[in-house]
C-alpha cells in the first residue's frame, strides 16, 4: 500500500450518505456511487463529502492508500459535489466585476461593526477563544497551501509577487516560522490539541465550507481568478481582526506563544495586502481583464462564507453553548 503523510488524521464518522459512501471509497471498498443530486449544498454530509475528497491533495487520511488521490471513480464524486456546491454560491452571491470597489470595500471597517473577533475583544470568554482556534485548525495547521496550487496557474507578474508572499507564509525558510507551526503553537499553549485534523469530527458543515471553497478554487484552473480574490479577502481584512484577537488574549492571560501567531499577522498581512493587491490582481487583470467578475466572485464567496460560520458561532456563544458540531463542552480545558 502507497503510505500518506505521516501525522495524516484518521477518517471522521460520516454524516449522511454521501460522506458514507466516499468513506467507504477511500477505504477501498466496492459501493455504489452516491445520489449527490437533492443533498443541501451548504450541509454536513455533503461538506465533510467534499472534503475528505480534497484531503487526499493534502496529507490525506492515516490507512487511506495515497493513489486514492486520483481514483476515477472518488473524481467523478467530487466533481457532482462541487458543481452542486459551486452552483448554490452562484446562486447566493451577487455577481459583479468592479473589482477597485471590492477592494475598497474590503479596506473599510464599520464602526458598528461586530463578528467573532470583535465579540473576543470585548467580552469572550477563554472557553470561546479555544473553540474558535480550534475551528480554524481546519485551514491554519495547511495555511496557504490551499493558496499555493495557484501559482502554477498563474505567468510573470502575478506568479512573482504571490510566491513572494507565500514565502512569508511558509515561514521565509525557517520552518519553526512557518504560520502553520506558528498556529500549532498558539494551539498548545491554549490546551488544545495541535495534530492535523484533529478537530474535524467537531467541525460543523460552515466551517468545512470555508476550506472547500479554498481547495476548489485552488484545483481548478477555471477558478485560478477566484482563488485570488478569496486569497485577497484574507490578506486585506487580516490586520485588524488579528489585532483585535491578540487584545482578547492579553485580556485573556494567554501566554506569549498564544499572542504570536496573530500578532505576526498584524504586521506581515499589512504588507502581505500591498503585494496582493498591487502585485497580484492588477497585472493579473492587466493581462486577463475578462477575470475581473471571477476576483469578485472570489472576495464575495469568501466573505458570505466567512458570515455564515460567524454566525454560528455567535448564535451558540449567546446562548452559552458550544459551536462544537457533536457538542464536546468547549469551556472543558
Amino acid at each position: 500500500m502507497t503510505t500518506t503523510t505521516p501525522g495524516a488524521p484518521t477518517l471522521p464518522a460520516p454524516r449522511g450518505p454521501v460522506s458514507e459512501a466516499v468513506l467507504s471509497a477511500l477505504r477501498g471498498e466496492r459501493t455504489a456511487p452516491p445520489a449527490v443530486d437533492g443533498s443541501p449544498p451548504y450541509g454536513e454530509d455533503l461538506q465533510l463529502a467534499l472534503y475528505c475528497c480534497y484531503e487526499p491533495h493534502y496529507r490525506g487520511f492515516r490507512g487511506v492508500d495515497a493513489d486514492r488521490e486520483w481514483d476515477p471513480t472518488l473524481l467523478a464524486v467530487r466533481a457532482e459535489l462541487e458543481g452542486v456546491f459551486l452552483g448554490a454560491l452562484r446562486d447566493d452571491v451577487p455577481a459583479g466585476a468592479d473589482v477597485g470597489s471590492e477592494i475598497d470595500a474590503l479596506l473599510v471597517e464599520h464602526v458598528d461593526a461586530f463578528g467573532v473577533s470583535h465579540h473576543l475583544r470585548r467580552h469572550g470568554e477563554l472557553w470561546q477563544l479555544r473553540e474558535y482556534v480550534a475551528h480554524r485548525s481546519l485551514y491554519h495547521l495547511k495555511e496557504a497551501d490551499p493558496q499555493t496550487f495557484v501559482i502554477p496557474r498563474l505567468d510573470g507578474p502575478p506568479k512573482a509577487a504571490l510566491v513572494t508572499v507565500q514565502h512569508d507564509e511558509y515561514g521565509a525558510g525557517d520552518p519553526e516560522r512557518a504560520h502553520s507551526r506558528l498556529f500549532a503553537d498558539m494551539m498548545t499553549e491554549l490546551g488544545l490539541c495541535a495534530d492535523y485534523g484533529a478537530y474535524l469530527e467537531s467541525a460543523p458543515a460552515e466551517i468545512l465550507a470555508e476550506v472547500n471553497f479554498m481547495s476548489l478554487c485552488g484545483l481548478h484552473r477555471g477558478l485560478r481568478a477566484a482563488l485570488v480574490g478569496q486569497f485577497a479577502t484574507i490578506e486585506l481584512t487580516s490586520s485588524p481582526g488579528s489585532d483585535r484577537l491578540v487584545r482578547a488574549m492579553r485580556r485573556l492571560g494567554c501566554g506569549p506563544a498564544a499572542l504570536r501567531f496573530y500578532a505576526e499577522h498584524v504586521e506581515a498581512d499589512a504588507v502581505h495586502e500591498q503585494l496582493v493587491r498591487r502585485g497580484v490582481i492588477t497585472p493579473l487583470l492587466s493581462a486577463e481583464p475578462e477575470l475581473a467578475s471571477d476576483v469578485v466572485f472570489g472576495i464575495r464567496g469568501s466573505l458570505f462564507l466567512a458570515d455564515r460560520s460567524e454566525e454560528r458561532l455567535l448564535h451558540h456563544w449567546n446562548r452559552g453553548e458550544s459551536s462544537f458540531r457533536d457538542g464536546v463542552d468547549g469551556r472543558r480545558p
